[in-house]
């Protein structure tokens, strides 16, 4: 055999090195999808070369070419590529140091209160930032007395302080370009003691009564105070924050700030395995308090179903084992499985070797859908017609109807009944040999579960919707597969009525 790692020489021809693109190619398609045209990016530019003769990482190209995006669209109207590109290059490399220098020139509070809120509500109106810097100095300490409001300095002489200025909107933002970005670097990094206060602020900002904190506004404010803890590797801070958010209150902006965190979390490429295994050390081992098991059950049906859909099946189904009072975790993981034939049967199975505790049976019970079963989703088959799936049927519903009192499952076997009786097709038959099978298991009270199962089946003749002969046909046919099963009488014929299997 070939030494490992060495194609042999007859496989050499399919053998392809892939290598880094060209640094220039990968820009220029960057800035073409950024709508900058042909005639500006294919013109040689002394800064882009000089960018990109340090043989960058693609992730640095890619935030240069939207620093240009944004400089052309901040710049002024007669300015070039040549005059973007400029700007992009000092905002990425002189802003921590004039962000650093603006910090040690303002030393009163307001002053540096006022330049974070426009940093990390950047782009609000002044009034949402006027109040968010409020809230900081509040939440950093009770307010001094001070002189009238009248006394005080106007809102557009301390932005200019600040190098910031409010447009005709009322938009207020940094003059310079991504200087925003650089003041949070710079107080998150060199301002320690103020990062457990962010948090608290940040929750408190999204929770005003303000119409101009709209949504947009408290997202964005969620993303930078989010941003900051993955930028410098506080995956597990983040957590902690989300998780204090979620049980120190029930207020809507406050869950949504959460969810959107964790969704922040979950997006970033270097962090997102360890925010999955976050969200499953919470689901599976962790007593959760507050709302923090409603935030989980959102982030794990509309986020994490969507790239890891095997993993948000694991935590849904954990989640719904564990909740109490609420079914929204069950529901959330039933509505996963009916998208997919192939989750629907790994719940099925790991249903099936499960404890069989009464939360496992309740998930079943609502996972079992008869028209689920019986759905063709593009192949030949049904789920119900793979002898894996008969299996795990099989022994869940034993264990139902073992270990369960008849009230909890006798409705969901009248649907099956029901399903049976309107429209099952060819997998009537097969839908009660599951039940009849599953009824034979118990063998101590053998008898009581097989007559209950049959007044169920008359209890759905007439509360069924469709047919009632029909119905009564059904029943018919369960009570000779029944009496099959004791030996009492053969079986039905292959061919019964409305096309049902035996």
């Amino acid at each position: 055999m070939p030494t490992r790692g060495i194609l042999d020489p007859d496989l050499q021809y399919c053998r392809v090195v892939l290598e880094q693109p060209p640094g220039i190619c990968v820009l220029r398609r960057h800035l073409r999808l950024h709508g900058v045209p042909p005639e500006q990016y294919l013109r040689p530019d002394g800064i882009v070369t000089g960018f990109l003769t340090a043989n960058r990482p693609m992730r640095e190209i890619a935030e240069f070419a939207d620093l240009v995006r944004r400089a052309r669209e901040a710049g002024q109207p007669g300015d070039g590529f040549g005059q973007w590109c400029e700007a992009a290059w000092r905002a990425r490399n002189d802003g921590r140091r004039e962000a650093a220098a603006l910090v040690t020139k303002l030393r009163e509070a307001p002053q540096r209160a006022l330049m974070i809120a426009v940093s990390m509500l950047h782009g609000a109106h002044a009034d949402a930032v006027h109040r968010a810097a409020e809230q900081l100095l509040s939440t950093l300490g009770p307010p001094s007395e001070g002189d009238s409001p009248l006394q005080h300095r106007d809102l557009a002489e301390r932005l200019l302080e600040i190098s910031a200025t409010a447009t005709l909107n009322g938009q207020v933002r940094f003059e310079r370009l991504d200087f925003d970005s650089a003041v949070r670097a710079h107080i998150w990094d060199h301002m320690p003691d103020l990062r457990p206060h962010l948090g608290t602020w940040a929750v408190s900002v999204v929770e005003l009564d303000d119409p101009h904190v709209v949504p947009v506004v408290r997202d964005g404010l969620v993303e930078r105070v989010a941003g900051e803890y993955l930028r410098t590797g506080r995956a597990d801070g983040l957590g902690t924050l989300i998780e204090g958010w979620s049980t120190g209150g029930t207020s809507r902006p406050r869950l949504e700030a959460a969810v959107h965190a964790l969704t922040c979390g979950l997006a970033d490429p270097v962090h997102a395995r360890a925010f999955r295994q976050q969200i499953y050390q919470w689901c599976a081992k962790r007593s959760l308090k507050g709302e923090l098991a409603q935030v989980l059950v959102r982030v794990c049906a509309d986020v994490l179903a969507t790239s890891h859909p095997d993993q948000a099946l694991v935590r849904l189904y954990h989640l719904a084992r564990r909740e109490r009072g609420t079914t929204r975790a069950r529901q959330a993981l039933c509505e996963l499985v009916a998208r997919s034939r192939r989750l629907h049967r790994v719940l099925l199975d790991r249903l099936a070797h499960s404890d069989f505790s009464p939360a496992n049976l309740g998930i079943f019970l609502q996972a079992s859908d008869p028209g689920l079963l019986t759905q063709h989703t593009g192949t030949s088959h049904t789920l119900v017609d793979e002898q894996g799936a008969q299996g795990s049927l099989t022994a869940c519903w034993h264990a139902v109807l073992a270990e369960l009192p008849p009230p909890q499952w006798q409705a969901e076997v009248r649907r099956w009944f029901h399903w049976v009786a309107a429209d099952a097709g060819p997998h009537g038959g097969l839908l009660l040999d599951l039940l009849v099978s599953a009824a034979q298991r118990c063998t101590e009270k053998r008898g009581k579960v097989f007559a209950r199962l049959y007044a169920c089946a008359r209890d759905a003749e007439r509360t069924g919707p469709g047919d009632a002969s029909r119905a009564a046909e059904i029943t018919g046919l369960l009570l000779r597969k029944i009496s099959a099963a004791q030996s009492i009488a053969p079986a039905t014929p292959t061919t019964s009525p409305g096309g049902t299997r035996p």
